[in-house]
């Protein structure tokens, strides 16, 4: 496989790499290798996943378990309001 090195890459697109590598869960170079294959129409063919993670981000388990914890009430049914 064949490495590239991309010089001067301003501060802006470097701190938003980071914060989409940070917030999938992935290392910064395979961020960068999927936004080339995305800009690029480039399938990875079978190892193509749906992820959805740089538009809504990951939650840590906490954030889940508060937002579980959240939405508990609409899990609750008024029987009453049944009859």
């Amino acid at each position: 496989m064949k490495s590239l090195t991309i010089h001067n890459i301003d501060a802006d697109l470097a701190n938003a790499i980071e914060r989409m590598a940070k917030s999938a869960g992935l290392s910064q170079n395979k961020v960068i290798k999927a936004l080339l294959r995305k800009a690029l129409s480039i399938s990875e063919g079978e190892k193509t996943k749906r992820d959805v993670s740089a538009f809504f981000g990951i939650w840590t388990q906490k954030e889940a378990n508060d937002f579980d914890e959240a939405i508990k009430f609409f899990d609750q049914i008024d029987e009453e309001m049944w009859k």
